[in-house]
C-alpha cells in the first residue's frame, strides 16, 4: 500500500499547537483593506483554532489520522 500524501493547500494553511490542536489565520486580511476598520484588520492578524466539527476532516488532510 502506498504512502498517505498529505494535502498541499492544507499543510500551508494550518499549524499545531503545543498541545496538539490546529491553528488557523483568519480570511478577508489579504486584500480591499481600505474600507474594513482599523479594529477589523487588527482583529483578523490573530490566529485563531479551528472548529471542533472540522478537526477530523483537517487531520486527514494533514494524514495525521
Amino acid at each position: 500500500m502506498p504512502k498517505m500524501k498529505t494535502n498541499s493547500g492544507a499543510k500551508k494553511r494550518f499549524a499545531l499547537t503545543g498541545t496538539g490542536k490546529i491553528k488557523r489565520k483568519h480570511a478577508f486580511k489579504s486584500h480591499i483593506l481600505t474600507k474594513k476598520t482599523k479594529k477589523q484588520k487588527r482583529n483578523l492578524t490573530h490566529t485563531g483554532l479551528i472548529a471542533s466539527v472540522d478537526v477530523n476532516t483537517v487531520k486527514k488532510l494533514l494524514c495525521m489520522k
